[in-house]
């Protein structure tokens, strides 16, 4: 069954290109993504300003409502197609970056890059809800997942290597390919173009806050995103206390936490392949409780020093988390209208994201003054009461009148409501 449903998807002429292009534009992104510290620590000798460029990308994901309506009111293939042309010629200006003096342009690129992916990935959202078949949303994010999982198991290597051979150029040049080459496999989607962009039907501020009162009105969509963004928020803790783990509970050298993320990686290759069946099989809340739930158990597992148990869990970390994800945007794009869904996918993803960047900086103040087993441990058991609350909050639903039940799809996948 999970099987042929991933043939399904495949062979779908619209999701297939569209995965290719995920593919595509996933090996640029990955290869920037760890390039840009180096590059500007290399010129500048500053390890704060390296850390910088990983904010710089992440810091237009709070501007999420607002570039998610723009994405409500445009052409989305032809968006898709403009953005990544845009942004292929931006990174080729980077090949002006020289020295500390010209080390201003990197930073500028990447917080366009950031925007333009928050731009693209609430376009992206809603092009594919409106194209592929409701019993496949869910096997194609996880097919998704895995694609772009997978491009960061392969491109920061890559990308480290042209950078040691020829430089942060060429690491730009060949990101500016890949968003080129994936403005020409989105240009030949086969979605039909809306004749007129939609009209504006509400003041500014109203379409800024249409995706977040969308969020709060659903029973079903509500719960999911607050369980992500508590999810993500303990997995911000985990990544800012991971080379404390390293160092303090299992006695390695920093270059051991590259072995952690790449099994990480590998965890989430693997859920993104079986997502689709067991979404099938589980409502969507449950689904995502058991994810969190098996996330909270291994980061609780880090209290512990044995490598084995250190590789079973980053294994199931990288299994865990995305369940929450996976199974909160498919809600996202099963319950919304299409006429808002970008602006409620891209608040959904800001809610969700933005508590990771708050933790990022919270778990590195605290790991200085607690010590790194205490917060693994406190973040465990956080994750795991948060789970059970979700799981708590399905079985009530489950055993509502039918009446007050709300959308089919809490209790198992069904067709979106209106």
């Amino acid at each position: 069954m999970g099987g042929s449903a991933v043939v399904r998807v495949l062979r779908d002429p619209t999701a297939g290109r569209y995965l290719a292009g995920v593919v595509v534009s996933g090996f640029g992104t990955s290869a920037m993504w760890l390039t840009a510290g180096i590059w500007v620590k290399s010129l500048t000798g500053s390890n704060s300003l390296a850390a910088l460029t990983v904010c710089a990308m992440w810091a237009p994901v709070l501007a999420g409502p607002a570039l998610g309506a723009l994405a409500d009111r445009m052409d989305r293939r032809r968006l898709l197609v403009r953005v990544n042309l845009a942004m292929a010629c931006l990174l080729a200006t980077l090949v002006l970056v020289d020295s500390g003096r010209t080390v201003w342009l990197v930073f500028v690129v990447l917080v366009l890059y950031g925007a333009s992916g928050v731009l693209l990935d609430a376009a992206e959202s809603a092009l594919v809800a409106g194209t592929v078949p409701a019993s496949l949303l869910a096997d194609f994010n996880g097919l998704r997942m895995t694609a772009n999982e997978g491009m960061k198991l392969v491109a920061p290597l890559a990308g480290a290597g042209l950078y040691a051979r020829f430089g942060g150029p060429a690491v730009a040049l060949l990101d500016a390919a890949t968003c080129a080459l994936a403005a020409l496999i989105f240009a030949r989607l086969p979605v039909r173009e809306r004749e007129a962009p939609r009209p504006r039907t509400e003041a500014w501020r109203g379409e800024l806050l249409a995706g977040l009162r969308r969020i709060r009105a659903s029973a079903v969509l509500r719960p999911l995103v607050t369980a992500g963004a508590a999810t993500m928020l303990l997995a911000g803790v985990n990544g800012a206390v991971t080379f404390a783990y390293v160092d303090d509970v299992l006695g390695r050298s920093p270059e051991y936490a590259g072995v952690l993320y790449a099994v990480q990686g590998a965890g989430s290759v693997a859920v993104g392949l079986l997502v689709g069946p067991l979404l099938r099989r589980l409502p969507e809340r449950v689904f995502a409780a058991g994810g969190m739930a098996l996330f909270a158990l291994a980061v609780g597992a880090r209290t512990l020093p044995p490598d084995g148990v250190a590789l079973a869990a980053s294994a199931a970390i990288g299994f865990g988390l995305p369940c929450v994800l996976i199974a909160t945007m498919t809600a996202v794009q099963r319950e919304t209208p299409d006429a808002v869904l970008a602006r409620t996918a891209a608040t959904a993803s800001s809610l969700m994201t933005a508590p990771n960047a708050v933790a990022l900086a919270l778990g590195a103040g605290l790991v200085a003054v607690v010590d790194v087993r205490v917060l693994t441990a406190v973040g465990g058991a956080a994750g795991l009461l948060a789970a059970a609350l979700l799981a708590a909050g399905a079985a009530r639903r489950r055993t509502a009148p039918a009446s007050a039940s709300g959308p089919a799809s809490e209790s198992g996948p069904a067709s979106p409501q209106p």
